[in-house]
């Protein structure tokens, strides 16, 4: 469909968009929570070590952003396993929302996952944060309470959900016939 957003990796020069983006979108959603003070906030901080995706439409126009880990730097999250993937700060302009975006997003992290050799795409997500939980079920993602929470130096200091998409059967496993 010619209306489906390009997914590409950030330029420099778009930094500081793709933040106030980022801000709109999650303020759209959940309110003003402030100036933020984590360098991972700040799509140049991230883009030091990890990939910064944008979705952008025909006229250049970003339409929303994921940040996920590359492979052989440290993860994004504490918790995550040999062979995850993981990816913080999906949002999507307050304007191009409906539009398909956020999924279009997760479908190429997906899709980029499973070609770098992935075996599961790995996320937390805000236990508010229902309209996100709808998408990654949509997508065929499986929330994993056992592994909720966000955790620094091994002490549990929010509460969010986990979420996981594995891009491999396990061994043994049979897929239903659908």
């Amino acid at each position: 469909m010619s209306g489906d957003p390009l997914i590409r990796l950030a330029r420099p020069e778009e930094f500081e968009a793709i933040d106030t983006l980022i801000r709109a979108a999650y303020t759209h959603d959940y309110g003003d929570k402030g100036h933020a003070t984590d360098p991972m906030q700040f799509a140049a901080s991230r883009a030091e070590n990890y990939d910064v995706w944008v979705a952008e439409d025909a006229s250049g126009a970003l339409l929303g952003s994921v940040t996920t880990r590359r492979v052989g730097v440290p993860p994004l999250h504490e918790d995550v396993r040999e062979g995850e993937l993981d990816l913080r700060l999906l949002g999507v302009a307050p304007e191009a929302r409906r539009r398909g975006i956020a999924a279009a997003l997760m479908r190429h992290v997906m899709t980029s996952a499973r070609a770098d050799g992935w075996h599961t795409v790995f996320l937390k997500t805000g236990p508010g944060m229902t309209g996100a939980h709808g998408l990654y079920e949509h997508l065929g993602f499986v929330r994993t309470p056992e592994r909720d929470g966000l955790w620094i130096g091994g002490t549990k200091v929010l509460d969010l959900f986990t979420y996981v998409y594995p891009l491999v059967e396990a061994p043994g496993a049979e897929r239903l016939a659908g």
